[in-house]
């Protein structure tokens, strides 16, 4: 048995957690779901960071990426701001709620029947299986995006996915991968990309030549935030539509580069570092 899970005690009333995804997974977590309601009620994303003990820096990680998950975001705003963070749900934000809310209600006869079964003393429930429910990534970048095309190679695939707003993202994944994923036009995916496979470029001026490159992902955007290190700097790049890519470069990269909030940027990705996810 996990260490971090607790027999229920006789007697004690079970209570129902619904968390959101798509075909199984970029799991919506009732936390963030939580920090989505009292963004909307507080109308600011500092307030509601401190309704839940959390800092403002990762109230607002938690704010991009549920904007990354889904095909537009569901709060807009800027960080700081004269209230740290005034922010405001979208349609979609508040169509999330309701999902939610909704979700709960429907679940209650499903978590009374549950009760009846353990209630009759079954000990075949093991709560190990749930951990599939919760997987989890390491990649620092998690988008959703909608398969448009896949070209079929002799050892390689490369996938096209639609991150809406006219944005699109190249992947390349063996030939087995696609056909074992089941890859077709209009699937929902998830890209997972890596923060250190992400290189970043100035945006050439405009008498300057255009910067050539061998990635196959040329996306522009602007820097949003800039957490700077000793060594590494962990650069924020707002690539629109509510999409938000997070790259590691060295602090003197990020200074030879004049990084800074509001600094043209582009994000170069290989394709071969787009790793895709189904459900």
């Amino acid at each position: 048995m996990p260490p971090e899970f607790q027999p229920r005690r006789r007697g004690e009333p079970l209570e129902v957690s619904v968390t959101l995804g798509r075909r199984g997974k970029a799991v919506v977590s009732v936390a963030r779901i939580a920090l989505l309601a009292d963004i909307g009620r507080e109308g600011s994303i500092s307030a509601a960071a401190s309704r839940h003990g959390l800092s403002y820096r990762a109230a607002w990680d938690s704010v991009q990426a549920l904007n990354n998950l889904f095909p537009r975001p569901l709060v807009t705003g800027q960080p700081g701001g004269a209230r740290g963070g005034a922010a405001r749900l979208t349609p979609e934000g508040w169509a999330v709620l309701r999902a939610y809310d909704g979700l709960n209600t429907e679940m209650k006869w499903v978590l009374g029947a549950l009760e009846l079964r353990l209630a009759k003393g079954g000990t075949d429930f093991d709560p190990t299986f749930l951990w599939s429910l919760t997987m989890k990534t390491s990649a620092r970048n998690m988008l959703r995006g909608e398969v448009v095309s896949v070209t079929e190679g002799a050892v390689n695939s490369e996938v096209v996915l639609d991150l809406g707003d006219g944005r699109s993202l190249v992947a390349g994944v063996t030939r087995e991968a696609a056909l074992e994923l089941g890859l077709t036009p209009g699937l929902p995916a998830l890209a997972l990309i890596n923060a250190g496979d992400i290189l970043l470029a100035a945006v050439p001026d405009g008498d300057a030549p255009p910067l050539r490159t061998s990635a196959r992902n040329d996306l522009e955007g602007v820097v949003s935030r800039l957490e700077t290190g000793a060594v590494n700097d962990e650069v924020h790049v707002d690539i629109g539509g509510g999409k938000t890519l997070v790259a590691m470069v060295t602090h003197a990269s990020a200074g030879a580069l004049g990084l800074a909030p509001g600094a043209p940027v582009r994000a170069l990705i290989k394709a071969g570092h787009v790793l895709l996810a189904v459900g």
